[in-house]
């Protein structure tokens, strides 16, 4: 019986945005397979956690690409950006915390695009005069990656509601970059 793939990174990563430290044995059972057949798959935690961040990039890109980033203004962006990578946003907090992988290696390409994209969506806000000007699209960057797991961590134990997602983020993150009007 052949092994469907797909089937079996999505269980993983459901399980392991749940519990970060799921052994191998709890992957297999969560994919309703053996471990030898998970150890076909995968040669070790980390060959699943490259295949995960794969699926990762995957997932953001589309979100990138429905979200339509250079569409009306930059805030509306950020709104459709935050909504439409909501359904992958525990796999992401997931690899959020799995930095480690890195250490020592040059960072994977799909997230220097996805870096690149999004740096370039509050890039236009600030040219537009939407967005203050003294936080960098760096740090913009990183605080939407940042607010997106504390979100999803939020979620996953219950201490926001799932409809709240995109508004608590959006909210907080457009709260804070959004220019003030000088009096």
């Amino acid at each position: 019986m052949a092994v469907d793939r797909d089937h079996v990174l999505r269980s993983a990563a459901a399980l392991l945005t749940r519990k970060s430290t799921a052994t191998m044995d709890e992957v297999a059972k969560a994919a309703g397979i053996s471990r030898a057949t998970l150890h076909r798959q995968f040669a070790g935690r980390d060959a699943l956690v490259r295949a995960l961040e794969a699926l990762g990039i995957a997932e953001c890109e589309a979100a990138l690409d429905a979200a339509g980033l250079d569409e009306g203004p930059a805030s509306d962006a950020v709104r459709r950006l935050v909504r439409e990578i909501e359904p992958a946003a525990a796999l992401l907090a997931f690899l959020y915390t799995e930095n480690q992988l890195f250490e020592g290696e040059e960072q994977n390409a799909g997230w220097t695009r996805i870096d690149d994209r999004v740096s370039a969506l509050f890039r236009r806000g600030q040219e537009s005069g939407e967005f203050r000007i003294d936080l960098t699209p760096a740090w913009l960057t990183e605080a939407v990656y940042g607010l997106l797991a504390s979100g999803a961590w939020a979620v996953s134990e219950g201490r926001v509601a799932a409809k709240d997602f995109t508004y608590m983020i959006v909210e907080l993150l457009l709260g804070g970059a959004l220019r003030r009007e000088e009096s």
